[in-house]
């Protein structure tokens, strides 16, 4: 009786059509899954392999006073001709070198690291090429630009596609057992060995896939985008998020920033409604001092009593703020995001760059008082931010140690497994001379009010995928079922109905 309830299942159009879905979605994400599961596994030990990388700069023999921050910066602008100083991040330790973030004339992250007695250059290079940066934007962006980060986003949309509609074909509705369902059966033939490696790695990581795939999202072109425009109307946005859509945009907003005279690497600046937050945090106080005579002093350098970038360094060396911490020097108009209605005095910037984001937090001095006109931390961001935020951190694989790193690689080696067996099923059943997809149903497919408003609801909240559903159906009507030889290949012919 239950074998026969599954035929009927199987053969009903509902099914059927899901079954499509699910055979055309992985067909066209399999490749992209895979790239991305094993860039993501790489790029889950960033903080190991940098630090590994970069370990002859964490321990640097030297002895006497070191040169100071001012003096690094500008040794660092004389190696890159042209550049601007972007950002100066405090040493990790002690005897570590210093370590100058600057804007090449393209807008690009160029990192000096300086002797810190000597003033030597140790090592110049561009952050695009430095491999963990490398393989994100290959994870992001597939080396291809705003194009590369559509095909990415295209192909998450299909992925969370195949996942739901393949949890609705592994559901055990008559399954006898857990056998098949949450744990293989061996011994029973190779055909049930792949189907049941497919379904019972399906299940067992869906849970986390889904969410690797919908906390991905805001970094998206298209959908990202959406998201800060719905966040707009809905008066929930901050000046500036705390991520980019692209390497592109970035690099675009570095270049306006610079053309108005200050630095765009400050994420976190126009957070409202902090000012004065933190006026009397220990350790900061109010800093003041003899004006430094090198471009780290920008437009403070005008007035008496100026803070220096030294000061600033100094103040918050003790506060032991989650690594990297990187101070932004102020510009020489306000900040962009004070606008019309609320220019300020420039201020330096501070801030906390970690990957565990929950860890973050951010500070404005006056460049020219020394006094703290804004402090933020995780707990005073808008709630949107923080589930960000948090979604972000565990998708790096950050927000809880290793543990969390443990969990990145199984998901994407399940991931990576999940697509094999799926190559290795279709390529085992295919019919000679046809791509093998599962037949459409006899009959026009009765999908009811609910699966139709799962439909549109998830076309409108993921506007690639809805695009790509209208041109899939419009392709498949005006041509793939109107050239015979494309609709034999493809099982639509009334003949392969009945092969």
């Amino acid at each position: 009786m239950a074998q026969k309830s599954n035929q009927r299942l199987e053969g009903s159009a509902l099914y059927r059509t899901l079954w499509r879905w699910h055979f055309y979605a992985g067909l066209w994400c399999i490749p992209f899954v895979i790239l991305l599961a094993l860039t993501g596994s790489m790029y889950l030990f960033k903080p190991q392999f940098e630090a590994w990388q970069d370990r002859a700069f964490e321990s640097v023999a030297f002895t006497g006073p070191r040169i100071g921050p001012a003096a690094e910066v500008a040794t660092a602008l004389r190696a890159v001709p042209g550049a601007k100083f972007a950002e100066y991040e405090l040493p990790h330790a002690t005897q570590a070198a210093g370590r100058v973030w600057l804007r090449d004339a393209d807008g690009e992250k160029v990192r000096v690291v300086v002797q810190p007695v000597t003033g030597e250059v140790l090592d110049v290079v561009q952050d695009k090429a430095r491999p963990m940066q490398v393989i994100h934007d290959f994870h992001g962006e597939l080396l291809l630009g705003d194009g590369g980060s559509l095909f990415v986003e295209l192909a998450a949309c299909w992925a969370i596609v195949m996942v739901l509609s393949g949890l609705y074909l592994w559901w055990p509705r008559s399954a006898k057992g857990f056998a098949g369902v949450l744990y293989l059966r061996f011994g029973q033939g190779k055909r049930i060995f792949w189907r049941d490696l497919h379904a019972v790695t399906g299940i067992w990581i869906s849970v986390l896939a889904l969410f690797l795939l919908f906390s991905g999202l805001p970094w998206t072109g298209v959908w990202g985008k959406a998201f800060k425009e719905v966040r707009q109307l809905t008066g929930t946005a901050v000046v500036k998020q705390d991520w980019a859509q692209s390497r592109n945009g970035e690099r675009q907003e570095a270049l306006a920033g610079a053309a108005v005279g200050e630095s765009a690497a400050d994420e976190h600046a126009g957070h409202e409604g902090h000012e004065g937050h933190a006026a009397t945090m220990p350790g900061m106080g109010t800093m003041s001092g003899g004006i430094a005579a090198d471009a780290t002093t920008v437009a403070a350098a005008s007035a008496p009593n100026a803070v220096t970038l030294d000061e600033v360094v100094a103040k918050m060396a003790p506060l032991n703020w989650a690594m990297p911490v990187l101070v932004t020097p102020p510009g020489a108009k306000g900040p962009k995001w004070a606008g019309k209605a609320r220019k300020g005095p420039p201020s330096w910037k501070v801030r906390s760059d970690a990957q565990n984001r929950p860890q973050r937090q951010s500070l404005q001095v006056d460049a020219r008082t020394g006094e703290v006109s804004r402090h933020e931390t995780f707990a005073d961001k808008h709630v949107i931010d923080k589930v960000v935020n948090v979604g972000v951190a565990a998708h790096e694989g950050q927000l809880f140690g290793a543990w969390n790193q443990v969990l990145g690689v199984l998901t994407a080696a399940g991931l990576v497994l999940l697509s094999v067996s799926g190559v290795v099923m279709w390529w085992r059943r295919r019919p000679e001379g046809r791509l093998g997809a599962p037949l459409p149903p006899l009959e026009a497919a009765q999908y009811g009010k609910g699966l139709i408003a799962i439909i549109v609801v998830m076309g409108v909240f993921l506007p690639v995928l809805g695009a790509s559903l209208l041109l899939v159906g419009f392709i498949e009507w005006a041509v793939l079922r109107r050239v015979a030889v494309l609709r034999e290949w493809l099982g639509l012919a009334a003949d392969a109905q009945n092969a």
